[in-house]
């Protein structure tokens, strides 16, 4: 049995006004989406346990059966794998963002989606002013930075994702807790340091936005996981540009596939994505496709590239994978979001998401479009959702 878990990040989101009272998912054209609908089964899986954050973080240990009330220590340390950075166990990690800020306000989470190679440079300086026994910064990619603190005052704070207040006020928003002082001095410096550097002054000349303060979030310490092989007896590999997604897998002892032109944002090569998900599942049990753009879209608002990112993947990764299906014995295939980002919030929301599993031994369901509003109606409902990946090996619903 081969197994194909496709991930259009954020993809559920609310009715919209300007769509007719539709939401993105049931305005795409999504020929292919239906297929698996109108053969399979759809319902609804909570991805986010109660009292944990919505983030990819959380709702993705979720979706490969890891329960996060077990296994989550944060968000940073997971990402910090991805990039090679070998935590001790008293090593607490953050999230370090480049972000766009305009005196009291964050304006950009992301500051503009900064170039990786303009990022490195200003990891660097931060590095060589900032740095010493106690605090490193690691690059990453584009925006999404890596800060490790070695120091021996404990850290215990409340930190905020950036992309959950832009437009807000900063001074409100700076870690607060225990060693909050220690990240506030560095964030405030950076601003500093950064303001007038000169690859932030080339940017504002392009209009672009500056990368003019880092962000600190999402820390936490080393996980301890037993390895996907070790609890499910399956070979797994993943296909995503984030940092995140590739850390989590590591974790899970899977092979990390790289897809040209994967970029974790609009412009990703969608059609490589499927080609290498195809060609993955010849000598892997189970491949997972993550797809960032829909939460991108999300985030920014943007309902065009929404629509657009969905049905890229409809057509360019399902559809490929649905016609590849008969290179295979035996194939399931689940495609699901790991939470909603709708645009009217521009941010993560907790509700169960819909999801829609087809494939050799899923029983059809009532062939329904795979919708926000007929998952929630269906009678197929996940609670515990680190138990969806059990249902999807055993194929039992």
């Amino acid at each position: 049995m081969k197994y194909c878990i496709i991930i259009p990040d954020g993809m559920a989101d609310y009715p919209i006004e300007k769509l007719g009272g539709r939401t993105p998912l049931e305005t795409a054209r999504t020929p292919y989406l239906d297929l698996l609908s109108e053969n399979g089964r759809i319902g609804t899986v909570q991805t986010i346990p109660r009292g944990f954050p919505p983030g990819s973080d959380v709702a993705n240990l979720t979706i490969v059966g890891y329960n996060p009330s077990d296994y989550y220590t944060g968000r940073a340390p997971l990402e910090a794998a991805s990039i090679g950075i070998q935590l001790e166990e008293e090593d607490c990690a953050f999230r370090c963002n480049f972000i766009t800020a305009n005196e009291d306000t964050l304006v950009d989470f992301c500051a503009g989606h900064i170039k990786t190679e303009e990022a490195d440079i200003l990891i660097k300086l931060l590095n060589e002013r900032f740095g010493n026994d106690a605090i490193q910064f690691y690059t990453g990619k584009s925006y999404r930075h890596i800060m490790v603190y070695k120091g021996t005052q404990k850290i215990n704070t409340t930190c905020f994702p950036p992309h959950d207040i832009m437009g807000k006020s900063i001074k409100a928003h700076l870690p607060k807790g225990k060693g909050s002082e220690i990240l506030i001095d560095i964030m405030e410096r950076s601003r500093e340091l950064l303001d007038n550097h000169d690859i932030n002054k080339v940017r504002i000349d392009l209009q672009e936005n500056p990368a003019n303060m880092i962000w600190l979030w999402g820390h936490g310490y080393r996980p301890r996981m037993p390895s996907f092989q070790e609890r499910f007896n399956l070979k797994g590999a993943v296909i995503t540009a984030v940092d995140l997604i590739k850390g989590i897998s590591l974790y899970l002892g899977w092979d990390i596939i790289n897809v040209p032109g994967a970029t974790g944002y609009y412009d990703t090569d969608y059609s490589n994505k499927g080609k290498y998900a195809i060609e993955a599942l010849e000598n892997h049990d189970m491949v997972l496709v993550h797809i960032e753009s829909p939460d991108e879209a999300g985030h920014a608002g943007n309902i065009k590239e929404k629509v657009t990112a969905i049905e890229q993947i409809d057509s360019k990764i399902i559809g490929p994978i649905i016609d590849a299906g008969n290179s295979f014995q035996e194939l399931r295939i689940l495609v699901l979001p790991d939470h909603y980002t709708p645009i009217e919030k521009r941010t993560h929301t907790p509700e169960p998401v819909p999801f829609v599993i087809c494939g050799t031994g899923i029983q059809k369901g009532d062939g329904k479009p795979l919708t926000e509003a007929n998952a929630a109606a269906s009678k197929l409902h996940i609670r515990k959702g680190h138990e969806l990946i059990e249902h999807l090996i055993s194929g039992s619903f």
